[in-house]
């Protein structure tokens, strides 16, 4: 029988090959690497190479009502956020743990938000429970758009500029705020220039069918923009995040959440953490030592002595710091101590810290001492 014949049963679809995992060299997909991952990580920081993260999740939320619903829902201020200013945002549950992040953008009719693989699904279907009358529409939009990430101004990638999707005339190029403490946010690290000013990390969509244009772009892959990710203290919901997690132990206030703004679902931990009591727990980056050629995975534990204190988060190789690694740490493990790494793979490494969120984090509110029960007044 024909493959023309309409009584026939249908074609399969033919997907479009990956011109990233087709790329010499690509090992994985995503590509972690095409053969030379300390070389593309290079390439990356300076600003030459673009990273295939078309894994990641694709959202949508049309309709009049979506910045008012999405502000009432999140961490963020997004009732007024103008077409093309990027945003970050938080869905916290009732307890103010952390259970979505996402990454926002508005073109003047839509909001799309850019969230880390596999994590796209239950955030959609929270979304879809709480429309209620609301005049929303809230769409996956993973098969019409991969997510292309690079350093450096978009102006200076032309190619890339060229297949960024404009449905609404406005580019879908999202600008990571982490290099600055965004309006209502709060930074805990004590440091005179954060290495996140250093981060000038984009998201662009591209519609997938125009993804072989970009074959003549110099590619890195994934795991030259994680180690770059870790030396900015960046956190990621696929990386940091587990089910205790709020937002002051990674220092996320610093881009995802605003002090000042109305309520929304988490926001009494917020409030009070931030301002009466300390994270339970804080963030540190770990220098390794390099010595018997190991990385940690996600998990292995940080030991201080014979006491389990934290577990590694994310750990690369980077081009210029050797060993490093992100850790989520007790808050009264000392700041100053040395550390050790059991990897899963067997050696014990050495760390040492270097303090993200500090062990005094939180308690910023300048609330007069008051006078003790029976105290006597002179």
């Amino acid at each position: 029988m024909s493959s023309s014949d309409p009584s026939g049963p249908p074609a399969e679809p033919v997907e479009a090959p990956d011109p990233f995992t087709s790329r010499p060299g690509a090992v994985g997909s995503p590509p972690r690497h095409y053969g030379n991952p300390l070389g593309e990580q290079r390439e990356l920081a300076a600003g030459r190479a673009i990273v295939d993260l078309s894994d990641r999740d694709i959202l949508s939320v049309g309709g009049p009502d979506r910045l008012s619903w999405l502000d009432s829902l999140t961490s963020q201020r997004l009732v007024d956020l103008a077409p093309g200013v990027s945003a970050e945002t938080l869905l916290l549950d009732p307890s103010g743990r952390v259970e979505y992040a996402a990454r926002i953008l508005d073109d003047g009719d839509t909001t799309w938000l850019l969230m880390d693989a596999g994590t796209g699904g239950g955030f959609l279907a929270f979304l879809t429970k709480m429309r209620f009358m609301l005049r929303v529409e809230v769409r996956d939009r993973g098969e019409e758009f991969a997510t292309i990430g690079t350093l450096g101004e978009l102006s200076e990638h032309p190619r890339l500029s060229a297949v960024v999707a404009k449905p609404n005339g406005v580019p879908l190029a999202w600008v990571d705020p982490w290099r600055a403490i965004v309006a209502g946010g709060f930074q805990y690290a004590a440091i005179p220039v954060h290495p996140g000013e250093r981060w000038n990390s984009a998201e662009v969509l591209v519609e997938r069918a125009r993804l072989s244009e970009l074959d003549a772009v110099p590619a890195a892959g994934t795991l030259a923009l994680e180690a770059l990710r870790i030396e900015a203290w960046r956190p990621r919901a696929a990386t940091e995040l587990d089910a205790t997690t709020i937002p002051h132990e990674l220092d996320w206030i610093r881009s995802a959440v605003h002090l000042s703004k109305g309520c929304y679902r988490g926001q009494e931990t917020v409030a009070k953490v931030h301002n009466l009591g300390h994270p339970p727990r804080r963030l540190v980056m770990l220098h390794l030592d390099g010595s018997e050629g190991v990385l940690p995975v996600a998990g292995d534990e940080v030991r201080l002595g014979d006491s389990v204190v934290g577990r590694v988060t994310a750990a690369a190789l980077h081009h210029e710091l050797g060993p490093i690694a992100l850790a989520v740490v007790k808050r009264s493990a000392d700041p100053v101590a040395a550390l050790t790494v059991q990897s899963s793979e067997g050696p014990l490494l050495a760390a040492a810290q270097q303090v993200i969120v500090p062990t005094d984090a939180g308690a910023e509110a300048d609330l007069p001492r008051l006078p003790r029960l029976g105290a006597v007044r002179r």
